[in-house]
């Protein structure tokens, strides 16, 4: 589709991974002290790691470039070729990573269908595989926190230790995906070392609501962790002077954890205005963190038209994911640009295409 690109970008849901570095975030960066990080010698790295090892209660913690990074390596130390691991049928690793496991290290994945991303102990029992020379192995099993696709939902406290006790009975790893581990503890008042102390290894994002440009960080034990590093060597994932960026972690740590709550506040207030839209289908009362789902389908609209329109008429940016549109809350979004982007889903539901710009108009009727 041939779409005009010169309307600006007022509102950005599309992802807290465009979150952008604030000032004062910036300024703390350039005043890092830095060395070669691949030596072990940069004392911002080591500053970063330790901070995060302290908050998830484990004994080390590994700085690396992307998170899709640290569940990738996780999942290579903890198996061999032909294991397998347990993870919920939308979870990020098998949508959104490459298929990474398999061409990595011959690592399988098996899937059981949770409640918006979140299953049973009961479930990773049923998904076990009986141990014969016949079938992979059951040797991991990986839970999200937050539930991406399960529209930010948190695992509940009791949920991940029920499955961790079931998996360590029957000698699996246990491991989370933490891309917003911190929206779970502001959202629920638990800590991040209650949420960590049934498994053997997890990471937090920077990148994502704290606001930092690059970068998460790999928890668990030191030997883990050393095994870490080998593949963080074999991945090309050594980056000598990384305490510039990883000062951006270390502020977002310090100034970007509480405020978390504003974006979850945010969303909420984003959920209750799209349901008074005719049309938009959308449970408010499923927000729990900073994610937004809604289905637009009873407007007569795609979900691909009403997202094209909202960023070509209202310079209101969502994403598509799963058939429903997306809208994620972040540090960049303020209660003025919901209210915002409240105002363009109703505009957007009530008027024609006709009021579109010429040239707009003109791009709609070619693609639809």
């Amino acid at each position: 589709m041939d779409v005009p690109t010169d309307i600006p970008i007022r509102v950005d849901l599309y992802s807290d991974t465009i979150t952008r570095p604030t000032l004062a975030m910036r300024e703390y960066m350039c005043q890092a002290e830095v060395g070669d990080e691949q030596l072990g010698e940069d004392p911002t790295v080591n500053r970063l790691q330790d901070m995060v090892a302290e908050l998830l209660g484990k004994e080390a913690a590994l700085y690396l470039p992307s998170g899709t990074m640290c569940n990738q390596i996780a999942f290579c130390v903890h198996c061999q070729p032909g294991d397998e691991v347990i993870m919920d049928k939308t979870a990020h690793p098998l949508h959104y990573e490459g298929g990474g496991p398999t061409p990595l290290k011959g690592i399988l994945i098996r899937t059981v269908d949770g409640e918006r991303g979140v299953y049973s102990a009961r479930q990773v029992e049923e998904a076990l595989r009986e141990r014969s020379r016949y079938n992979p192995r059951s040797r991991a099993i990986s839970i999200e926190q937050t539930s991406n696709m399960g529209g930010g939902k948190c695992w509940p406290l009791e949920t991940i230790r029920e499955v961790c006790e079931v998996a360590h009975a029957h000698g699996m790893a246990t491991h989370m995906d933490g891309a917003r581990l911190l929206n779970a503890v502001v959202a629920t008042g638990i800590s991040a070392k209650a949420y960590a102390a049934s498994l053997d290894s997890l990471w937090l994002d920077l990148s994502k609501g704290l606001g930092a440009p690059v970068g998460g960080v790999l928890a668990g034990s030191k030997a883990f962790i050393e095994e870490a590093w080998r593949y963080k060597q074999l991945l090309g994932g050594a980056m000598r002077q990384a305490g510039i960026i990883a000062a951006a972690g270390i502020y977002a740590l310090e100034h970007h954890v509480e405020r978390l709550a504003e974006d979850h506040e945010n969303a909420k207030l984003l959920a209750q205005g799209l349901a008074e839209v005719p049309g938009i289908r959308i449970r408010p009362q499923d927000v729990e963190t900073n994610i937004v789902f809604f289905d637009v389908t009873e407007t007569g609209m795609t979900t691909q038209q009403f997202i094209d329109r909202a960023r070509y008429e209202h310079g209101v940016r969502f994403s598509k994911m799963n058939g429903r549109v997306r809208a994620i809350t972040h540090l960049d979004v303020t209660r003025q640009d919901i209210e915002q982007a409240i105002q363009a889903a109703r505009t957007i539901v009530e008027t024609p295409h006709t009021t579109m710009r010429k040239q707009d108009r003109a791009a709609f009727q070619q693609a639809y």
